[in-house]
């Protein structure tokens, strides 16, 4: 059972953190392009909220939601 843990240990710290520890080695040198996949997340975030805020205005402009109260019923 020892091998079977280490070998998970291994796994995990060679060959999946690998990513990771070349990111945190490139941060001292540039983290800008350390933190590229944060920018990545963010920008597509923004992209996303941008999108459901034209959709809602779209949708608020031809009034088609129902803005009854009694339309849901947790109301």
């Amino acid at each position: 059972m020892k091998e079977l843990f280490e070998a998970i240990a291994w796994l995990f710290e060679k060959v999946l953190f690998l990513p990771h520890d070349i990111l945190r080695e490139l941060e001292l040198s540039n983290w800008w392009l350390a933190n590229i996949i944060n920018w990545g997340f963010a920008i597509v975030i923004f992209s996303l909220l941008v999108y459901w805020t034209i959709q809602l205005k779209i949708f608020n402009d031809k009034g088609e939601e129902n803005k009854d109260p009694s339309a849901h019923s947790f109301l």
